[in-house]
């Protein structure tokens, strides 16, 4: 496989994931803005968000699990040899960014346990159950 395919397409699916991410979290704090004294600004903003109700955490997790399969199923549409080593590589450096959100933001342990469980490397598995993958 040519390395320009190899960096295209992970290059890709990164991007990708990450923009479907960022845009999710911006609809979500749209939709359910953030009360006052909550920011990610100051320690004191991160600390807050933890006393946050449950309906908070939504579209951070669809953020999180959508941008990652969008970034799966991308690489998919580059990658047609070894397509599945690739998918799972994005998926995991999306889940090391998760890992990384988890030690910066005071998320509570279910929250976390939850996103890191389900929202990376079952998303990139699930990619690879598409139709588009098996075409792959």
């Amino acid at each position: 496989m040519r390395i320009i395919t190899v960096i295209v397409g992970l290059l890709l699916g990164l991007f990708i994931g990450a923009m479907v991410n960022g845009s999710l979290i911006n609809i979500g704090m749209n939709v359910f803005p953030f009360p006052n004294g909550v920011n990610f600004n100051t320690p004191e903003g991160m600390q807050a968000f933890y006393t946050l109700p449950l309906h908070y955490y939504i579209f951070p997790f669809l953020a999180h699990a959508l941008g990652t399969l969008s970034g799966c199923i991308a690489a998919l549409l580059v990658f047609k040899e070894s397509a599945k080593k690739f998918v799972y590589l994005i998926g995991f450096l999306f889940f090391i960014g998760g890992v990384m959100a988890v030690n910066m933001i005071n998320a509570p342990l279910w929250f976390d346990v939850l996103d890191l469980s389900l929202a990376y490397l079952p998303m990139a598995w699930l990619s690879l159950q598409s139709k588009l993958a098996k075409k792959a």
